[in-house]
């Protein structure tokens, strides 16, 4: 199925590798569950894609409630990867997603390499599924724990044993929790990605005063939302500038304003994430925000405002 076109005179087509988006909106994992749960709320056909919770081999419970907390200015978040697992998402969910113009991005975790080679090899042979975004902020339980997007060499080799079993573009997702983002991207993109995606949420925790005690079961979670901003867009600008794969922009986007500056900064396209759990609609009216930005500008193609941040005087 084609993608929708754009206005007859705008050009919102991005290429991230060899997948063709209809523009450059795309949805955070974790965050627009399988589709159908935000059907009755956005015209999923006027996504560029669609980015589907995190899929593992095996169906994951999660962690016990309360697994959401409220910050300022954003959410902590410890829902524990919690998913339907392989089979159920294809024989369930990607009978729904595939009649859709939007293109469809499978996230995928494990707690090894082996686990994400299976999964890229299973998932290839689905029809309807354009890419795949490896989650790499998950723990390698062969080595002690150490999640995988904390080191270059755990993430170049996850990277390489998904491109191995897979015939289809790569994102990988990258953690902020690290020292330097920048070698990160470089070291998967030595691997063979396609482009990455960033920010993953930051590590944070919230406390209850009055009983003392941690307001996640979890004790700690992941923040998102407008808070991490700032961190998300410096991040995105330095990996744009020091990588040649495209940069896919994710980090506290609620507004076209956010959008255009995360373009700017470098990013090809932008997922949006906690905006779609208070404003539904955001997905749909940050992509006419970037249509009346471009004519605001006189630009004909949203490709003429990627990575044109002007620096110096």
């Amino acid at each position: 199925m084609e993608p929708l076109k754009s206005p007859l005179d705008l050009n919102l087509q991005v290429a991230i590798g060899p997948l063709q988006l209809a523009n450059p909106i795309m949805t955070a994992s974790g965050t627009f569950g399988y589709g159908a749960e935000f059907a009755d709320l956005v015209d999923l056909d006027r996504l560029g894609a669609m980015v589907v919770k995190g899929i593992s081999i095996e169906p994951r419970a999660g962690n016990p409630p309360p697994r959401i907390v409220e910050t300022s200015c954003g959410m902590l978040n410890a829902i524990g990867l919690e998913n339907v697992g392989l089979k159920r998402f294809i024989t369930q969910k990607m009978p729904f997603l595939r009649t859709f113009r939007s293109r469809i991005v499978v996230n995928i975790l494990g707690d090894s390499i082996e686990e994400y080679a299976v999964l890229a090899q299973e998932l290839s042979g689905v029809e309807g599924i354009d890419a795949l975004e490896i989650n790499i902020s998950c723990p390698n339980v062969k080595k002690g724990g150490v999640a995988f997007g904390t080191v270059p060499e755990m993430a170049a080799a996850v990277t390489a044993a998904v491109k191995n079993a897979t015939h289809l573009p790569v994102i990988v997702k990258l953690s902020p929790n690290v020292t330097d983002i920048v070698a990160m991207a470089k070291a998967v993109e030595q691997s063979g990605a396609d482009a990455v995606s960033l920010i993953n949420t930051l590590i944070g925790m919230a406390i209850d005063a009055q009983t003392r005690r941690p307001r996640l079961a979890n004790i700690i979670g992941g923040l998102s939302g407008p808070a991490i901003k700032p961190v998300a867009l410096r991040m995105v600008w330095q990996v744009a500038s020091a990588v040649a794969i495209p940069v896919i922009g994710i980090g506290g986007i609620g507004t076209a304003e956010d959008a255009i500056e995360f373009l700017l900064a470098g990013a090809t396209a932008v997922q949006i994430g906690t905006a779609n759990f208070y404003n539904p609609s955001a997905t749909g009216q940050i992509l006419a925000g970037i249509e009346h930005y471009l004519r605001q500008q006189g630009e004909t193609s949203v490709r003429a405002i990627i990575g044109s941040l002007r620096l110096g005087a």
